[in-house]
């Protein structure tokens, strides 16, 4: 039998990849703090804590392995990035303030609009314990939906279809999540949120664009509070 002259080499291979994974965990560490500093300060949650399954949960998910590989150094940088088609994947303090305003429970299915690389749904894949993700550009949902069950997040189940129609043969939702601005709040998503749900979502244009938090109490009767200025790409209507 011919040994591979690379056999030598192999033992380097495993404390390399440990320490390359210390690494991002420590970056992963240093995106939480900085993140949620950022979520707090700005004021949107009244001054009190994100809560700490929240922080577990992006401690946990892989940022890194959920943009594309030329924004890989920039992974866990307080900043959004490019994913391709238009599309960005959301900076930190965002991501843990939509989260955080969800309130997402274990008992929870959650809807999200706009699965973009799939990074959201992961962070949510944690947390509830169904995640249903919709997304209008058929190479990212193709591509996330493989990402996400390669990373094991079996919780979670990605659809191509337009976002302002829900998902509605699954509906209702106890959250509904939408990663990208729509010009006003669609009904037809208010209609599937379910008594005693949230939703968040960017609404508005430019300097209108606000985050939106969305309740509905028991009786279905519906409440909405902006929470703070933001900026998000487009919400895209109909099909390609």
């Amino acid at each position: 039998m011919r040994l591979s002259p690379f056999l030598p080499l192999a033992p380097f291979l495993i404390p390399a990849a440990a320490a390359a994974e210390q690494e991002r965990a420590a970056e992963r560490e240093r995106m939480v703090l900085a993140a949620v500093n950022l979520a707090v300060t700005s004021g949107a949650l009244g001054g009190r804590a994100v809560r700490p399954a929240v922080l577990d949960a992006m401690r946990r998910v892989p940022r890194h392995l959920f943009v594309p590989d030329a924004q890989r150094v920039a992974a866990y940088r307080e900043q959004p990035l490019p994913i391709g088609h238009g599309a960005t994947i959301s900076a930190p303090a965002i991501v843990a303030l939509m989260t955080e305003l969800l309130d997402v429970r274990p008992e929870h299915r959650v809807l999200e609009v706009g699965t973009g690389s799939g990074y959201q749904a992961a962070i949510l894949a944690v947390l509830a314990g169904e995640v249903l993700s919709i997304e209008i550009v058929e190479p990212l949902a193709r591509s996330a939906a493989e990402r996400l069950e390669a990373l094991g997040y079996s919780n979670v189940a990605v659809r191509l279809g337009d976002g302002y129609l829900g998902w509605p043969e699954q509906a209702p939702f106890d959250r509904i999540i939408v990663t990208a601005a729509a010009p006003d709040v669609p009904q037809t998503l208010v209609a599937q949120l379910a008594p005693g749900g949230r939703m968040v979502i960017p609404v508005g244009r430019g300097e209108d664009e606000r985050l939106m938090l969305i309740t509905k109490d028991a009786r279905g009767r519906v409440s909405r509070r902006a929470i703070l200025p933001v900026r998000f790409v487009p919400l895209v209507r109909g099909t390609r």
